[in-house]
């Protein structure tokens, strides 16, 4: 199997979650099989392979500009569960699908990504990627088992979740009233604007752009695509001082609608939260996803019921 990773690594890149030396589990590029860490859930997903948390646009110089170009020519192999798998057809959906043009940026590695499968045969703790539909795939080349790549065997998928999701039923009637429910000031103080939900989120697209000058006495540089984050104050800050989403309620509740209203609504397709419970597990303040959207399906429920706002 090290010999067939030697003759892999000829024509892919090959990432999969590893143990770095902080102890956190990510994803890297690996040189044997024994690397990979199948008994538990990365911290991180694999998006950073496809894209990069920092991705050069492109590089000027006066009055030039010259096109930033991939470094390494190979295919990518990236070993990886379901739901990670499931998530980059979510932004596939975002930067190929969205308002009719490709993200070119996005394409060109997005093109060279194959899957292997890292099965789930038990859930972990805080996943619920079977309420979101996401604990199968059929979008890979062989399956991790046994210490080596199966290309013959079916794959064995989680059947069942520890925690469970019932998505709310919104429909455009009620937008409003879950807009403007009492729910959302409770994160005003508990949520603490980090982002780091959104940092190990594999669905989260957001990014920055930046222009980034060489030293102060030159005119040479380059233009940054760089992760962004929703969930921090500054996210929504415009020139003159003002903000959309000043108070982190406010950018919860975007956080929440657009992964399990927003999305479908626009595209018509699946949610864009996976149910990977990455987001939980990174949060300093304990908040889960999980038990914001039953919570709030319980709200909607209510809203239902009783026909008006302020739950």
């Amino acid at each position: 199997m090290e010999e067939m990773i030697s003759k892999l690594k000829e024509k892919y890149r090959v990432f999969a979650p590893k143990r770095f030396p902080n102890g956190s589990i990510r994803y890297g590029e690996i040189d044997s099989l024994s690397e990979i860490v199948v008994d538990e859930k990365s911290h991180f997903s694999p998006k950073e392979v496809y894209l990069p948390i920092v991705q050069t646009v492109f590089y000027f110089e006066n009055s030039h500009c010259a096109e930033s170009k991939l470094e390494d020519d190979r295919e990518i192999l990236i070993f990886a569960r379901a739901c990670d798998i499931n998530a980059i057809e979510r932004l596939d959906t975002i930067f190929l699908k969205n308002g009719g043009n490709e993200d070119f940026y996005y394409k060109r590695l997005r093109d060279k990504v194959n899957f292997v499968l890292i099965e789930c045969k038990d859930s972990f703790d805080s996943c619920f990627c079977v309420s979101m539909g996401t604990n199968r795939t059929d979008n890979f080349k062989g399956i991790l088992r046994d210490g080596k790549i199966d290309m013959e065997s079916e794959p064995i998928f989680v059947s069942e979740n520890k925690k469970s999701v019932t998505v709310p039923d919104i429909d455009e009637s009620l937008v409003k009233d879950v807009f403007e429910l009492e729910y959302w000031r409770s994160f005003d103080e508990n949520c603490a604007g980090c982002g780091g939900c959104t940092a190990v989120c594999p669905t989260c697209s957001c990014f920055d752009t930046i222009d980034v000058i060489y030293s102060e006495t030159s005119l040479d540089g380059e233009r940054r695509r760089v992760w962004g984050s929703c969930m921090r104050e500054d996210f929504t800050a415009m020139a003159g001082g003002h903000n959309v989403r000043k108070r982190a309620g406010d950018r919860m509740r975007f956080k929440v609608m657009h992964k399990i209203y927003d999305f479908r609504q626009r595209f018509g397709e699946t949610h864009m939260c996976v149910g990977c419970g990455r987001c939980g597990e990174r949060c300093p303040r304990d908040i889960r996803f999980s038990d914001i959207v039953n919570t709030l399906a319980d709200k909607v429920k209510q809203l239902k019921a009783e026909g008006g706002a302020g739950v």
